[in-house]
């Protein structure tokens, strides 16, 4: 039976525009984050637009960013030229140097300032955004990175109207790099990078240039910020970042509970060809064996330890989001490989299929597939890093003396046997599984609903309007009394 989504809060009562801006239309992630909120604004009578790097969807509220138009006719015609090249580069030997030879003659300028490893922010196409946002009370930014929009816009864009900065990784903070694991560096202004391979790479370490380049866009701009965790505000208000900021709010992510709810297991999984006596562990990311910022080898690991803890009983562990052959990883344990679902809803069968979701992560803001497990009340076995402490309320931690019921266990980062003791525990605990199944319900109606997240944006979008109606307000009497002062 469908779940009944929680009645939204009170929000903002009059009607808001808002141009929210992201990488693309439909992806995962800061994605499907902001297409979420482009869409529920609508839903409750808002006008909202999305502008993306790249579009994939029809929606005439969708407008692209075109990373090439807006160049010069010169770089433009060897783009065009390059771009020929592409169907040849597995087949024709060479043809990859030539297209970069013609990306050179181009731009020479801007292909040195790659090749010296300064972060690119050279995307004209971003000057478009000033018309959009003419329409717009508002603009709400997602992951900036991505070869699309150019960082300098921040100053004058942030000039003309508010701007939310909402951060789902911390490359706005560092010389280059999404995430900086153990690294530090990126308090003090960078440089000497550890690994220049972090996503998005560079060739050379530019880091401490790149790193004061954002500091300068920064200082000249008016920001305010969101993150989904505690923890990633608490990195935003240790970094070059901080004295930008005019207002901030930690606003946690929210999924459709009209997709993502608890289902009748032996239906869902006929419908998915397994088997019903089958232990179904899940993990769902993009490019699971090589994601940086997932440690698939442990969990891995885990299931092997599983597979032997549990002789007689089939354990089937379902990657999501990448294509590979199936594999047997133990005396009744099988690895099966889900390709990428664009689709919601399948993506909500698999979850709604699961016994266990796990989820072991190396570096990770606020995961949106754990809190897609947690609506469909499957309990998580997750790694106590970055902001999933504050997604699973974890057995053991003492967290339901201080009224918070538990919806998973948390264990140590890299520590597969940890990991699959705690799945054992929940795969043969029928009524602590049940009970954690019944919390993570009640926790993704109460904390992570789309519509309670999108009025606790609209709410903040209110606030800040208001203070600038009021700022504006001071202005004009300031001149005014100024005008009657100097008569």
């Amino acid at each position: 039976m469908k779940q009944e989504v929680a009645e939204p809060v009170p929000g903002a009562q009059r009607s808001l525009r808002v141009l929210l801006v992201s990488t693309a239309d439909l992806g995962g992630g800061a994605e499907l984050s902001a297409w979420s909120l482009f869409q529920t604004y609508r839903r409750l009578g808002h006008k909202s637009w999305l502008a993306v790097g790249n579009k994939h969807t029809d929606d005439p509220n969708v407008v692209l960013l075109p990373p090439d138009d807006y160049r010069n006719p010169w770089a433009r015609f060897w783009i065009r030229a390059g771009k020929t090249l592409e169907p040849l580069q597995d087949t024709v030997r060479g043809s990859t140097r030539i297209r970069d030879l013609f990306r050179w003659l181009g731009e020479p300028r801007r292909c040195f300032g790659n090749a010296r490893g300064y972060e690119d922010f050279d995307y004209p196409a971003t000057q478009d955004l000033p018309k959009l946002a003419d329409t717009c009370d508002l603009v709400h930014c997602y992951n900036l990175h991505g070869g699309y929009f150019d960082l300098r816009a921040l100053e004058w864009l942030s000039r003309q109207r508010p701007v939310v900065l909402d951060l789902r990784d911390a490359w706005l903070l560092s010389g280059h790099c999404a995430h900086s694991f153990d690294c530090e560096r990126w308090k003090v202004g960078c440089g000497e990078c550890p690994d220049l391979k972090i996503y998005p790479s560079i060739r050379r370490d530019a880091t401490a240039f790149n790193w004061k380049r954002k500091q300068e866009i920064f200082s000249r701009s008016r920001l305010f910020v969101a993150t989904p965790s505690q923890w990633m505000m608490s990195k935003v208000m240790s970094s070059m970042l901080a004295p930008a900021i005019l207002d901030s709010r930690v606003i946690p992510t929210g999924v459709d509970l009209t997709i993502f709810y608890p289902a009748e297991k032996s239906r869902v999984r006929s419908n998915l060809n397994i088997a019903q006596n089958t232990k179904v562990l899940l993990f769902a990311a993009n490019g699971i064996r090589r994601n940086r910022w997932k440690d698939y080898p442990t969990m891995r690991a885990a299931v092997t330890l599983l597979a032997e803890q549990l002789r007689g009983e089939t354990v089937l562990f379902l990657a999501l989001g990448e294509t590979a052959p199936p594999e047997q990883i133990g005396p009744s344990a099988y690895l099966r490989f889900v390709p990428h679902l664009k689709n919601t809803a399948e993506v909500a069968c698999y979850f709604q299929a699961a016994d266990v979701y796990l989820h072991a992560a190396a570096a990770d803001t606020f995961p949106r597939s754990v809190l897609e497990a947690l609506a469909c009340g499957t309990p998580v076995v997750a790694t106590n890093v970055g902001g999933i402490p504050e997604q699973v309320r974890s057995v053991g931690t003492g967290t339901s003396g201080n009224g918070y019921s538990p919806t998973g266990i948390l264990v140590a980062p890299g520590d597969p046997e940890s990991m699959a003791l705690a799945v054992k525990k929940l795969l043969t605990d029928e009524p602590l599984w049940q009970t954690l199944s019944a919390n993570a319900v009640d926790d993704a109606r109460n904390r992570f609903d789309v519509v309670k997240q999108a009025h606790s944006y609209l709410q903040w979008y209110t606030h800040l309007l208001d203070l600038q109606t009021d700022r504006h307000t001071r202005i004009i009497n300031q001149a005014y009394k100024m005008s009657a002062l100097s008569k």
